[in-house]
């Protein structure tokens, strides 16, 4: 099983920062990291994202903020539909994790990689944060910051799930499993 899990977002608008923060700290424990696992800080760089994604994982696991309405901090674990990736709009100063998928379905046709973003991708989940605060500045929040070492350790309880074939619904649960 090949899995990709990205962090996105701005590191110059505060909370935006979480998805590289977290990848940051994985990508500084190599050795914690399973085998089959790939992680990369994206940050803003959308499009290379969805080069990156021609070359087919199983699974997408995005980290990024959410909004769900909950306390800042709050981490939620969601299944994105890509059958609904192809009707996003792209906007060329911000790609979204959806204007991403739109791209990379259109790519996949393109390039013959696959049948859209299906055939290249077979799951996307996103591991969201309630932010509290995005607007320009850098550094976390410290109720997003403190859910950091958390959201590692739910990577940690998703990956492990995920590589040992577990089947488990992510779709809109806000609730990170443990």
């Amino acid at each position: 099983m090949r899995i990709l899990v990205a962090g996105v977002g701005n590191v110059l608008c505060s909370d935006d920062g979480f998805g590289s923060e977290v990848a940051a700290r994985l990508l500084a424990r190599p050795d914690d990291v399973p085998a089959g696992v790939e992680v990369v800080d994206v940050g803003i760089r959308g499009l290379h994202l969805a080069y990156r994604l021609l070359d087919g994982y199983d699974v997408l696991l995005i980290v990024d903020t959410t909004h769900r309405d909950q306390p800042p901090g709050a981490l939620y674990l969601l299944e994105h539909d890509l059958s609904a990736a192809a009707d996003a709009e792209l906007d060329p100063h911000g790609m979204s994790p959806d204007a991403v998928l739109a791209l990379l379905d259109g790519l996949a046709r393109d390039t013959g990689a696959g049948e859209g973003a299906r055939g290249v991708v077979g799951r996307v989940l996103v591991l969201g944060c309630e932010p509290a605060e995005l607007e320009p500045g850098i550094g976390l929040s410290p109720p997003v910051h403190a859910a950091v070492d958390e959201a590692v350790a739910a990577l940690g309880r998703v990956l492990g799930r995920l590589l040992a074939g577990e089947d488990f619904v992510a779709h809109q649960k806000e609730e990170v499993p443990q």
